[in-house]
């Protein structure tokens, strides 16, 4: 008996395996790099994964392609889970791989494209999102041949970055989805969290100038500030309801989150956002926007109203706020499209 159901989950498993889509990650080395700091790099590698083909029109234009860009700290393989591709990339779903061409970088200092851990540590150019865009943008017209995005659809970061698409390249992209962010310079609580978040690190007493031979003690309680700036009192209170598994689960955090990242890389990447601000030429944006934020969210709270007073500026523009539910996750919503994917049909027919 448990040999037969241990036949059956294993083909149960093979099954739902086959129908998921399959993720072939790939390189692609820009050469002599130049960042808004000054700085360069003879070689930035970017790291990507691809699915589905390019499909152009009687003039050349791509005009299937879709970015997917993932938050501060996170890579391409955030978007490679049940939840996520599992509803999107498959047969007969939204953004159906046989009919979409999707790319989905690791971003400059994110992943396994070029970072301060691969050896220049602090050394490393010292990168803004303007860069990334540019990083991303050199991947698809030179690395891929793509002229033309259908979509751009980005979470947390990768949602600044979305905005940032719509003003640097207005003409590039039809759509734009970003999701968890406000259009504007990071202030008030999310700068001062980002701000204690890059000190713990730095003011480290074995930092070391970014020179550390073990990972400095300050990244614990960065990695603590960031578990709270993304969490949602609901979701921890569902899955830690006694005071024992609260701890325990706190500290698992903490332990794999230290395991998992490296300082310098951190430092980097939340000081990326410095001089984030699109505010001033949200008018200059020409693609169709769909903006979701949660209720719920820690880093973009509902009672700011800042996304309701920008996006009357933004020609072709829609903000949803996601009410709280059972099926909410905080921040952590902008990866769930089971939740919004019902908004994400209605700006794919409303596209020109």
């Amino acid at each position: 008996m448990t040999n037969r159901l241990a036949a059956v989950a294993l083909l149960a498993a093979s099954s739902l395996s086959a129908q998921q889509p399959r993720f072939a990650g790939r390189d692609y080395v820009i050469k002599n790099f130049k960042f808004e700091s000054g700085e360069s790099l003879p070689a930035l590698r970017m790291h990507y994964i691809s699915m589905g083909q390019p499909r152009r029109d009687a003039g050349g234009v791509v005009r299937n392609a879709v970015m997917v860009l993932h938050g501060t700290t996170g890579s391409s393989a955030n978007f490679t889970t049940r939840t996520f591709a599992g509803v999107l990339f498959g047969p007969g779903q939204l953004l159906d791989t046989s009919k979409y061409f999707v790319i989905i970088p690791d971003n400059v200092g994110h992943g396994q494209s070029s970072k301060p851990s691969d050896g220049l540590r602090a050394h490393f150019p010292h990168y803004t999102y303007d860069d990334m865009v540019d990083a991303q943008h050199a991947l698809l017209t030179q690395g891929l041949g793509v002229n033309h995005l259908r979509l751009v659809m980005g979470t947390s970061m990768g949602c600044m970055h979305a905005w940032v698409w719509g003003e640097r390249y207005p003409d590039f992209v039809d759509g734009l989805v970003p999701l968890a962010c406000a259009p504007t310079q990071i202030a008030g609580r999310n700068r001062m969290m980002r701000t204690m978040i890059m000190d713990f690190i730095r003011q480290s007493p074995d930092y070391d100038g970014g020179d550390y031979a073990t990972q400095p003690v300050g990244l614990r309680p960065a990695m603590g500030m960031l578990f709270v700036l993304t969490s949602a009192p609901k979701v921890q209170q569902r899955t830690a309801p006694t005071r024992d598994a609260a701890d325990s689960s706190i500290r698992a955090y903490l332990d794999n989150a230290v395991r998992t990242h490296d300082a310098n890389d951190v430092v980097y990447a939340f000081d990326a956002s410095r001089n984030y601000d699109p505010s001033a030429k949200l008018g200059s944006i020409t693609a169709h926007v769909l903006a979701i934020n949660s209720a719920d969210d820690f880093v973009n709270p509902p009672e700011l109203g800042i996304v309701e007073q920008l996006m009357p500026r933004v020609k072709h523009g829609r903000f949803v706020l996601l009410p709280i539910t059972e099926q909410t996750r905080g921040h952590g919503t902008h990866s769930l499209p089971a939740v919004w994917q019902g908004y994400l049909a209605e700006l794919l027919k409303t596209l020109p």
